[in-house]
């Protein structure tokens, strides 16, 4: 066999490559699927964060006598908070104010007691999205009292460049988690998986090109999972097609030697028929008697050598398709049979008229003779041939009175020279007829054999013209 380098493909196009890149976006994606919530909740911690802050302003004017203060102490507070103003009310009290500056018109207002999962997260990735010049107005329980209830209205700009940092931090960390687990992802499979798959590649290489050579076959490993399984399976395979072949090899060249055997002895065979026939002409009664066995004999080692030839002879069959009358084929089956069917057996057709098939005509011809003489030499004296449409196929049934194959017939069935079920016999009319149905992309199939008789199926697929 010429051998053939193994080209495998390159890093990039190789199997680690693409687990590698999947399992680094797989992470990724897990990771956005993380980041949306975790937006969401860092933009409301904030917000809560400044309302605590807020809260602990207003509790310094409350401090104070009369509840005022400097404009300086103020705008402290306020730069304390990050707010242009806060607000506190409680429940029976009034409401508590500390501005400076009037803030501008206010983009947008939110009330944290009315916040939802979805929500929150739309909110984040508005505030990402916005260029951060809005102003805001954030009303919501003060975590230092869940009674009181504080307002404040402040830049949406330092909201935004904290959220960017926090999203600068998760996509690092994403990017060094996503590698780190790809990475590990990447050697566990590359060691578990790739490596073992090209050993088992390479073996079948090294075995397509010297399967004879004992050397190639894989050594299965002593893994339990799939991958030990496909070796152990792989070096069996190899194993039963080495042996295979070297049967292979030896039936070639002993059925070359029986090819010549076959020939010079059908020719002196040949030449004791002729000798024979004189016999049955002799004057002495015994030679007489025992003359017509001789013949029977030589007959069958005469067609012992012509069926070993034909079949050692002939290549695949060609299948030359063609419609024809099936029911017309088979009388003519019928009529060239040989005596002793025409004799002693009954040929009877159950096929309707101008029933047509498509296959090949002569080849046909020779499965149904086949079948018919097998039918009679077993000692059938009626042969039943039916057929019929079903779906896709046509069914042709061969049916005899016979007593029946024998268990080492039907354990040897369709093998040639193994499978005869009366003595003289080859065996290849059933090997050859499936041969022939098989080159129509059909079957022979023994459908049941009791002491009752024999049946024989044959299946024909139907041409895609009479479809």
């Amino acid at each position: 066999m010429t051998g053939k380098k193994l080209r495998l493909p390159p890093l990039a196009e190789s199997l680690s490559a693409r687990l590698l890149l999947l399992t680094i976006a797989f992470v990724m994606l897990a990771e956005v699927l993380i980041y949306a919530p975790s937006i969401g909740r860092f933009r409301l911690v904030y917000l809560e964060e400044r309302l605590a802050a807020a809260h602990l302003a207003i509790l310094a004017l409350e401090a104070t006598p009369d509840q005022m203060i400097g404009e300086d102490l103020k705008r402290e507070l306020l730069d304390h908070v990050g707010a242009y103003s806060v607000g506190l009310t409680r429940p029976g009290a009034g409401k508590l104010m500390l501005m400076v500056t009037t803030p501008g018109p206010v983009d947008a207002s939110y009330d944290l007691r009315e916040a939802s999962f979805f929500g929150l997260i739309g909110d984040a990735f508005m505030t990402l999205m916005d260029d951060g010049g809005r102003i805001l107005r954030v009303v919501g329980v003060s975590p230092k009292d869940r009674k009181t209830l504080v307002e404040v209205v402040l830049e949406e700009a330092p909201l935004r460049r904290q959220m960017l940092g926090y999203s600068e931090r998760i996509l690092a960390l994403s990017l060094v988690i996503s590698l780190f687990t790809a990475a590990l992802v990447y050697l566990s499979l590359h060691l578990l998986m790739v490596r073992p798959m090209r050993r088992i590649t390479e073996s079948m290489a090294r075995f397509r090109d010297d399967p004879e050579d004992a050397s190639r076959i894989i050594k299965p490993s002593a893994r339990s999972d799939e991958v030990g399984v496909a070796q152990r399976e792989l070096a069996e395979m190899q194993e039963g097609l080495r042996g295979a072949l070297r049967q292979r090899a030896r039936l070639a060249a002993l059925g070359a030697g029986i090819t010549k055997i076959s020939h010079d002895l059908r020719n002196i065979l040949a030449t004791a028929r002729l000798v024979s026939d004189r016999l049955v002409e002799s004057e002495d009664p015994e030679v007489r008697r025992t003359a017509p066995t001789l013949l029977s004999a030589i007959d069958r080692a005469v067609n012992l050598c012509a069926q070993t030839l034909n079949f050692t002879s002939e290549g695949a069959p060609a299948v030359d398709l063609s419609r024809f009358d099936l029911g017309e084929l088979v009388r003519e089956v019928g009529a060239s049979l040989p005596e002793q069917l025409n004799g002693q057996a009954r040929w009877h057709s159950l096929i309707e008229e101008n029933f047509e098939v498509s296959a090949d005509r002569e080849q046909l011809h020779r499965v149904l003779s086949n079948l018919g003489q097998n039918a009679v030499q077993a000692g059938a004296t009626k042969v039943e041939i039916a057929a019929r449409r079903d779906d896709d196929c046509f069914v042709i049934d061969v049916t005899d009175n016979g007593p029946g194959l024998s268990p080492r017939a039907r354990a040897h069935l369709f093998k040639p020279f193994a499978g005869s079920s009366h003595p003289g016999g080859t065996g290849l009319g059933l090997a050859i007829a499936r041969e022939l149905m098989r080159a129509h992309g059909g079957d022979v199939q023994l459908e049941r054999s009791t002491s009752e008789g024999t049946s024989f199926r044959l299946i024909l697929p139907v041409d895609r013209g009479q479809r």
